[in-house]
C-alpha cells in the first residue's frame, strides 16, 4: 500500500504531524514500514522530517528534491514493524520555506 501527503508550507509549522488524519496512519493488523520518501519546499534540503512509529523514532528525511516525490528515485528502503493500532506520524522538524511538502510511505500488509 502506498500513502502520499502533500502539505501547505503555511501549515507544515515544526511539530505539525504530516500523516494526520490519514487513513492509513493507522490499521487494525500489523504492517512494515519499507519505504519513505520527502520532496517539495523552495529548494533540496531545506526541510527535514521525523517519522515514529507510535513513539519510537525511527528516521528522519529532508526533502530530497522540489516537487513531487519520485518512487525510483527519492524513496529510501525500510524495515519498521508497524504494530496493530499503532501510529504513523511524520512531524516536522524544519519547515518548508515556501511550497507544499510531500511525503510517500510504502507499508507492506
Amino acid at each position: 500500500m502506498i500513502g502520499q501527503v502533500s502539505v501547505a508550507h503555511a501549515t507544515a509549522v515544526v511539530g505539525y504531524d504530516l500523516f494526520k488524519d490519514t487513513i492509513w496512519q493507522q490499521a487494525p493488523y500489523p504492517r512494515i514500514l519499507s519505504g519513505v520518501g520527502c520532496a517539495g519546499s523552495a529548494a533540496a534540503l531545506d526541510a527535514k522530517i521525523s517519522i515514529y512509529v507510535g513513539t519510537v523514532k525511527v528516521g528522519e528525511f529532508y526533502n530530497s528534491a522540489t516537487g513531487a516525490v519520485l518512487v525510483n528515485q527519492h524513496m529510501f528502503a525500510m524495515n519498521e514493524n508497524v504494530a496493530a493500532g499503532d501510529l504513523i506520524h511524520a512531524y516536522v522538524d524544519i519547515a518548508p520555506g515556501t511550497n507544499p511538502i510531500n511525503v510517500v510511505v510504502e507499508l507492506l500488509e
